[in-house]
């Protein structure tokens, strides 16, 4: 309907030859559904609401596969491959990526493909941005954890994971995006204690009583499930951390609320994913108990305290405040929880800045002055020294 032709304001105006025509002329004689019948990514309890996809069909060492980069209204782009499970009519969404590309949450409006450049374009209210179609470094500096991306794009060089380009020759890269079996493909993991084929990464971490204390660790991958486990000190027995009001699991890492003695010991962060675990860490906590700080609060009153002066004066400025810091919370037994104490280290940071620039201010301003009586005095000079002018 159209006011410019024919003059109708609705449909509810038109004749009904006009009816008639149409539907005796559709433009479709059957609906078109999607593959299987079904969609193909489904997104619950998200925050955001999907504005854009481009779609990029990607040889693999196994086939072809339909990367999607599904742009949203907060300025993040997901990339999402189909993968077929036993056949390829029952297709698996797997989240490669989840970026986020402007600073500011904005609804993306287009996005543009250019397999030329390999990259991708998008636009928004507040601009354009370009994103390169694969960031094969990202998924880790192992084979396996390149085998796990399940990345179309990336693939093992043996040394690498970069980008992978079809060749004739079928082992000089690794690669396998329908099963994502690190263990067939990698074949030289089984010569390793770590699976991974990474250094594992060790930490010692010390702790008060009574006080709480976070064991950070997050897998790359964002299919990986993480479990920990727990070995007591002098004991070879490894039990899973049961997570209560003790203990809080995040995506992030472990959250111990409140430390005992028998928390010490050492805590294994894994990663288990497509039946492959890896050790991601492993941290060596240490509770201090009360009754040890008030042993070295005694140990200051009763004539160390000479010793304690010798050697602040030998630290350098920035181990002196950390020592300070410390003995105030030896000193103060009544700070039974390490968030007291930071607390009161912030408040005092945030006051010391707060009167730095005042003070900054009135010496900027001093010197100033002077700057501005020794010019007025020198252009003074110069004007009695001044040859003069030639008629």
């Amino acid at each position: 309907p159209s006011k410019t032709f024919g003059g109708f304001d609705s449909t509810k105006d038109l004749p009904d030859e006009v009816i008639t025509f149409a539907r005796s002329h559709p433009a479709m004689y059957n609906p078109v559904f999607p593959i299987n019948n079904r969609p193909i990514m489904i997104k619950t309890d998200v925050d955001y609401q999907f504005t854009q996809i481009v779609v990029d069909r990607v040889d693999a060492e196994d086939g072809q596969y339909d990367v999607m980069f599904i742009g949203t209204d907060i300025g993040t782009v997901l990339k999402v491959v189909s993968i077929p499970k036993e056949t390829w009519h029952e297709l698996e969404e797997v989240l490669l990526e989840e970026m986020t590309v402007f600073r500011e949450p904005t609804v993306i409006s287009a996005m543009k493909i250019s397999t030329k450049q390999q990259q991708l374009y998008i636009g928004s209210a507040t601009g354009v941005s370009q994103l390169p179609l694969h960031r094969c470094d990202v998924y880790g500096k192992a084979c396996a954890e390149c085998c796990l991306a399940r990345d179309p794009y990336c693939a093992w060089d043996g040394s690498s994971c970069s980008r992978y380009f079809p060749t004739a020759k079928r082992r000089t890269r690794r690669q396998d995006i329908r099963n994502g079996d690190p263990l067939t493909h990698c074949s030289d993991l089984q010569h390793h204690d770590n699976p991974s084929g990474q250094t594992l990464e060790e930490k010692i971490i010390y702790g008060v009583e009574n006080s709480s204390t976070f064991l950070e660790c997050s897998p790359k991958s964002q299919r990986a499930v993480v479990y920990w486990q727990f070995q007591k000190q002098n004991d070879d027995r490894k039990e899973e951390i049961k997570v209560g009001d003790h203990m809080i699991r995040t995506e992030q890492g472990l959250l111990l609320r409140s430390l005992h003695r028998r928390d010490s010991g050492v805590y294994f962060c894994h990663a288990v994913e497509h039946g492959f675990m890896q050790t991601l860490l492993k941290v060596t906590l240490e509770v201090i108990d009360n009754d040890h700080l008030e042993e070295l609060l005694h140990k200051e009153e009763d004539g160390d305290g000479s010793k304690t002066k010798d050697a602040t004066n030998s630290m350098t400025p920035s181990q002196k405040i950390w020592y300070r810091d410390f003995m105030q919370l030896i000193n103060h037994p009544n700070l039974n929880t390490m968030d007291e104490f930071c607390e009161q280290v912030w408040k005092r940071d945030r006051k010391q800045r707060r009167q730095r620039p005042a003070n900054a201010q009135v010496n900027t301003n001093k010197w100033k002055h002077l700057q501005e009586n020794k010019k007025g005095r020198n252009r003074r000079t110069h004007e009695f020294e001044r040859a003069p002018r030639s008629v």
